[in-house]
């Protein structure tokens, strides 16, 4: 599982050589960033079955065009960003927002501040 963020040390951090040194049982999870993995190298190893499966949150570019092999491979689930999509998910999310927007503005400590 990719969980790493994107920068120039991770950006096509998983190519061909890290993907032939995977078994063929392994399953590829990227919820990184769709840039840390080499999408070309991806490509091949999932349409030649040398992995298993592949699930990606993210993909490079995104969206992928609609022609694109990847989008054709039955070992391969993409759902970009789809984790959230629920109504109570996004109202929550909202909620949060005025929340943070109204302390913000009163002085007080955000609750979930970026650092």
């Amino acid at each position: 599982m990719l969980c790493v963020p994107l920068g120039d040390d991770t950006r096509k951090l998983i190519g061909s050589r890290e993907l032939s040194l995977m078994k063929s049982t392994a399953i590829l999870i990227n919820i990184a960033r769709g840039g840390v993995v080499d999408t070309d190298a991806l490509t091949e190893t999932m349409v030649n079955r040398r992995i298993f499966a592949a699930g990606l949150d993210v993909t490079d570019p995104e969206p992928l065009p609609r022609d694109h092999p990847l989008l054709r491979c039955d070992n391969v689930v993409i759902a970009p960003h789809l984790g959230s999509a629920t109504e109570q998910t996004r109202q929550a999310m909202a909620q949060a927002s005025i929340t943070n927007l109204l302390r913000g503005l009163a002085g007080q400590p955000l609750l979930f501040e970026v650092q």
